[in-house]
């Protein structure tokens, strides 16, 4: 049975989240087409994992280099590396990934760069090669929906964004095939076209969704 992960990183909840309104247009889009696919929803204001603290870059670093074995790091190290294999085993048993995000200050909010760092894992979500890095995650794809106040699309300011290219390009790196994102702009700087720009927003997501089905997964 496939799975969806959708993956959340506004603090404001549905009732105030304009990105979460269009986040749930896609998803009931995407119900309507798949009801086998099981869906698993991820706030990850909600949720608590490992941050790349000195304890788990110390960690990663001696099982990736330099040839140290789980029993040999200190307490605190294995708790934190080993809660950061988990939240990675549970990514990867996942077919497709929705994350959902506002556009922060140029870039997505830091809880989701925090969150995509403990899916950098050696072995497990990439492999080093002697053509370089080999993404392992593959046969699953990937949409980001993002939110923003300013219109950057086909305007100088579009070189500025950085938070949906990164996430795109994080994800690519893993294997994971990655459709073009719904970007939805221009909420702060047109205010009395609020709702109409939210309907748009929902809209683009529910198209967005069919083509994402209409893509499937290669086993």
């Amino acid at each position: 049975m496939e799975k969806l992960l959708y993956v959340t990183a506004n603090p404001k909840g549905i009732e105030k989240s304009k990105g979460l309104k269009i986040g749930e247009a896609f998803l009931e889009s995407f119900q309507q087409e798949r009801p086998d696919v099981v869906i698993k929803k991820m706030d990850l204001f909600s949720l608590e994992f490992p941050q790349m603290d000195a304890d788990l870059v110390s960690a990663r670093g001696k099982l990736a280099g330099y040839g140290y074995t789980l029993d040999q790091l200190s307490e605190i190290e294995r708790e934190k590396i080993l809660k950061m294999h988990a939240l990675a085993n549970e990514f990867i048993s996942y077919d497709y990934f929705v994350f959902v995000s506002p556009m922060w200050n140029l870039n997505s909010p830091a809880i989701l760069k925090a969150f995509i760092d403990n899916l950098f894992i050696a072995g497990k979500t990439f492999a080093h090669t002697v053509n370089g890095p080999k993404g392992l995650l593959t046969n699953k794809k990937a949409i980001h929906l993002q939110t923003r106040g300013g219109q950057y699309t086909g305007t100088p300011m579009e070189a500025l964004e950085s938070g949906d290219r990164y996430l795109k390009i994080a994800l690519r790196f893993l294997g994971i095939e990655v459709l073009d994102s719904v970007i939805t702009e221009g909420f702060d700087i047109n205010p009395l076209k609020v709702p109409e720009i939210l309907a748009t927003g929902q809209e683009k997501a529910r198209l967005a969704a069919k083509e994402f089905i209409r893509k499937p997964v290669t086993i």
